[in-house]
């Protein structure tokens, strides 16, 4: 067979093992009911449809705690959830208890079989209409994309991917793109690439999207997309909530990538421009954690009328009294990494700067406080690190409650190479700690503080700079005068405007509007727990 005509074909790659009996009755899969107790009897004023992608209720910290605390916050709401995920391995594996109002959790597969069934020999493939041709074509060339077309095509359809991706009208439009951008390069490979790039835009395409009031979007992307599609399909409105933004998040992945090279790289980076620009487009209200990265949306092509900022909160009531250091401590500088031990929080910089910097202070003590389950090799290449260079006094705690560390350490360290508005920084300043950070997503501002007088709440370092970073820890270390008035003035600022009071009132204007103009009618409550105190 040609290497251009294979096709895909319905096996279990991924670990997921499917039963005979799925393989034979299963047609065209759409999502997995995993949970759903709306029969409880609970009244709500409003049904809101939470769409994430790659974090709750799979992994602690940073969004995945904003959504899990959100859901909390309003028990007047009646919340569902659509996760995104990358295949049917993580299918269920839940961190979270999820709360009484999260009636409903659906997953959708970026990487799946096609669940059609095959057609018997001698099958004609899919065709098209014109209408939907010209659809697929302006989306492959990346012109103006009639998104309505391609969203009708799927739900009127019984599409078989494997039709779609190996048949003659997908071909020609890869084909034009191809002659018209491409043509120095290998067609078969830049084909085989196009089939990877929009097979799980795709699978996202053939997703039942449950029906609500409102469709929480906490990122542009795929979960954008459903979003659309569901405001297409339902008439609702869609709020998008970014806490990174999306589409310079892929770009930097895919800079640093090994899997794709050269020109590749932007045509991968072009499709999660679209998706996002989509995204804009049809959301009537897009939020963002601070100013930069309202300023980052609107350069990105939303427009500038629906943007609004809205900053993280924490619960700070639930960091007082906190266990400070056991007389055993007392003899050591701690210094403490609230985090995930994964690639983007660079902890391999981090352990070697601590290893220059504890030559020079051998008081230094680093704690590594967080789970290491979610990248094993990672973590394990991190635990190696440690060993090769015989660096003492370094702890790897796993999962942990923050509060029964935060109030032993002195000082708190971030070194990630992506972030938006970290919650570990401003549990670190409930704790009057101060806190090292990389320039990266708001850490600047919540440490030199944005429109206030608080003062420096500790030292800002470039990304990967190893001597800068460890200079900070020597600072710091050295001086626990500074340390204390720059943990006082994170404190003060954390009090000012980033408590949990102030994101819980952002959100309920939010949510009371959406409601109003949909005609439901809003009914304030008292606000529920807040969960944000899992390792980041």
């Amino acid at each position: 067979m040609d290497s251009d005509t294979r096709e895909y074909e319905a096996d279990d790659s991924t670990d997921y093992k499917y039963s005979e009996e799925e393989l034979n009755s299963l047609q065209d899969y759409r999502y997995d009911e995993i949970r759903d107790i709306s029969a409880s009897g609970e009244k709500y004023c409003m049904r809101v449809c939470i769409v994430a992608e790659g974090c709750y209720p799979y992994v602690v910290g940073g969004v995945s705690s904003w959504i899990h605390s959100l859901i909390q916050s309003f028990s007047n709401i009646e919340f569902i959830l659509l996760a995104i995920v990358a295949n049917r391995t993580m299918r269920g594996r839940f961190v979270y208890e999820l709360p009484e109002n999260l009636t409903e959790v659906y997953e959708v597969y970026l990487e799946d079989v096609d669940w059609v069934r095959k057609r018997k020999e001698g099958r004609s493939l899919l065709k098209l209409s014109d209408r939907e041709y010209r659809a697929l074509r302006c989306l492959i060339l990346n012109q103006y994309i009639d998104w309505s077309v391609l969203f009708q095509m799927f739900r009127a359809k019984e599409i078989s991917l494997n039709d779609l991706l190996m048949g003659e009208d997908f071909y020609r439009a890869v084909r034009d793109c191809y002659d018209l951008q491409f043509s120095q390069i290998v067609f078969s490979d830049f084909l085989w690439t196009m089939r990877s790039i929009y097979l799980p835009l795709f699978l996202v395409l053939k997703t039942d999207v449950p029906k609500a009031d409102l469709y929480h979007c906490v990122a542009t992307g795929y979960a954008g997309v459903i979003g659309c599609m569901a405001k297409d399909l339902h008439g609702s409105r869609i709020l998008i909530s970014e806490h990174g933004i999306y589409t310079r998040e892929r770009e930097e992945e895919l800079i640093r990538a090994k899997w794709v090279r050269g020109i590749y790289k932007n045509i991968w980076i072009d499709q999660f421009h679209k998706m996002s620009s989509l995204a804009y487009q049809e959301a009537d209200l897009v939020t963002s954690l601070y100013e930069h990265a309202r300023e980052l949306q609107m350069e990105l092509g939303c427009p500038a009328e629906k943007t609004v900022v809205t900053p993280n909160g924490i619960d700070t009531k639930k960091l007082e009294h906190l266990p400070r250091k056991k007389e055993e401590d007392k003899k050591y500088i701690h210094l403490g990494a609230i985090l995930r031990v994964t690639p983007v929080k660079d902890v391999k910089t981090m352990i070697q700067a601590f290893a220059y910097a504890k030559e020079r202070q051998p008081r230094l003590k680093l704690w590594i406080l967080g789970p290491t389950d979610e990248d094993q090799t990672y973590a394990q290449e991190c635990f190696e690190l440690v060993e090769t260079m015989q660096i003492p006094d370094v702890v790897f705690t796993g999962r942990i409650d923050v509060r029964d560390y935060l109030g032993r350490m002195d000082i708190t360290i971030l070194t990630s190479i992506s972030e938006g508005q970290p919650l570990t920084i401003l549990e670190s300043y409930a704790a009057h700690c101060p806190v090292i950070a990389t320039d990266v997503g708001n850490c600047s501002g919540l440490i030199y503080g944005e429109d206030d007088a608080f003062g420096q709440a500790g030292i800002l370092t470039h990304v990967m700079n190893i001597d800068e970073i460890s200079q900070a820890m020597l600072e710091l270390a050295g001086d626990a005068k500074k340390r204390a008035q720059m943990g006082e003035n994170g404190y003060r600022r954390l009090m000012h405007k980033y408590q949990i009071g102030h994101m819980r009132a952002a959100y309920e204007k939010i949510y009371q509007d959406f409601a109003n103009n949909a005609g439901l009618a809003y009914e304030s409550q008292k606000q529920g727990g807040d969960e944000w105190l899992e390792s980041d």
